[in-house]
């Protein structure tokens, strides 16, 4: 659900550079891993575990050095125990393989919190121990058998305040109401929280979202068709739509709300209300070469609020511990998804129910979408 967004965040650390909020050090740094100069930390599926090192595999790009400086150097310095960042991209298919070799060379991955919780189900992902790792550090609910939350983001609705700046939107309702707000429209394509937002603008009770009635969703959907200009599937995508005036509301990432306010001036502005929050999530491969407790310990040691602000910092991610909130300049505290004013006003995704529906579900948007 996220392999996208993980990715997606390469972009915004270009688009950092580009504005001079990166040292010319710190560009070299990640030119240098993009092209080529760090193969060890980037060659695809090439890290091996050995004794006294972990091998962390997330989504590439930013995600490496952010990730590095954030958990893996102070985790070394703190255990001996050398954490080596993969790029390759953790999807259900690659941890399935990693698995089912029999000697797997991961040993942490960057996962879906539902895809762990499929591959754990089938024997392949370890249940957390929590008697290593602190729940109490985690936000209530999102710390589930065999994946630990380390991070949020949300899809949230931005629009252009120049059409509606004197009666903006208030929830999804508005979203699909191209009367009152006139204009087309923009969604994601992978279908995640797309169909939340259907059942919300039809009128569903947020408690009551879940299990998600798909039908009474994609009937939503299909029947809105017309209104939208496209579905977009990477973060420049859903940024363009909006900047070039093709559509005058999108469901998009947060990581790039705030970026968009500043690329237009302040004219493309953003609400949490009714905002669907995504968690991201640390799981641990069974039979991993580093050990399972010494992974556990990686992952509680990635609790640590000073940690999660680097990625905060870095990436725009909303950190997993709330005590992290505190640490949060205030004028950035309207960014962070998770930020206890902002997340009051959203609904969290249900892991289980993604867990058990998801690859079916897609299956039926994708038909919809496309016909």
């Amino acid at each position: 659900m996220d392999h996208a967004f993980q990715k997606d965040c390469l972009e915004i650390l270009f688009d950092k550079v580009a504005r001079g909020e990166l040292t010319r050090r710190r560009f070299t740094q990640l030119a240098a891993m993009i092209l080529g100069g760090a193969p060890v930390l980037l060659r695809a599926g090439g890290a091996s575990a050995q004794a006294k090192e972990l091998v962390f595999v997330n989504w590439g790009g930013d995600a490496i050095k952010a990730y590095d400086e954030a958990y893996g150097q102070p985790f070394a310095k703190e255990t001996g125990i050398t954490v080596k960042m993969d790029g390759s991209g953790p999807t259900e298919g690659a941890i399935t393989a990693q698995y089912k070799s029999g000697k797997p060379t991961w040993d942490l991955v960057d996962a879906d919190p539902f895809s762990a919780i499929s591959l754990g189900k089938q024997g392949m992902v370890e249940p957390i121990d929590y008697t290593i790792v602190d729940k109490a550090k985690m936000r209530p609910g999102f710390g589930w058998d065999y994946a630990a939350s380390t991070y949020f983001f949300s899809y949230i609705i931005a629009y252009d305040a120049s059409k509606f700046g004197s009666s903006p939107p208030t929830g999804m309702a508005d979203f699909f109401d191209v009367k009152k707000f006139p204009g087309k429209r923009s969604l994601y394509k992978w279908g995640a929280a797309m169909w939340e937002a259907a059942l919300l603008a039809d009128g569903v009770a947020p408690e009551k979202l879940y299990p998600l009635d798909l039908k009474r969703a994609h009937d939503k959907i299909a029947a809105f068709k017309d209104n939208v200009v496209s579905y977009w599937g990477g973060g420049a995508e859903s940024q363009s739509v909006l900047l070039n005036g093709e559509a005058s509301m999108a469901l998009i990432w947060s990581t790039r709300a705030s970026l968009l306010e500043q690329d237009s001036g302040g004219q493309i502005k953003f609400i949490w209300d009714q905002g669907l929050i995504s968690p991201g999530a640390m799981a641990v491969i069974k039979g991993n070469p580093g050990g399972k407790e010494a992974a556990m310990k990686f992952i509680a040691s990635a609790q640590d609020p000073q940690r999660q602000l680097v990625i905060f910092n870095e990436l725009g991610q909303g950190p997993a511990n709330p005590a992290t909130d505190a640490l949060i300049p205030a004028d950035k505290k309207r960014i962070n998804p998770v930020d206890p004013a902002n997340m009051a006003k959203q609904i969290p995704l249900d892991m289980n129910w993604y867990a058990e529906n998801y690859g079916k579900a897609l299956d039926e948007y994708t038909k919809i979408i496309s016909a």
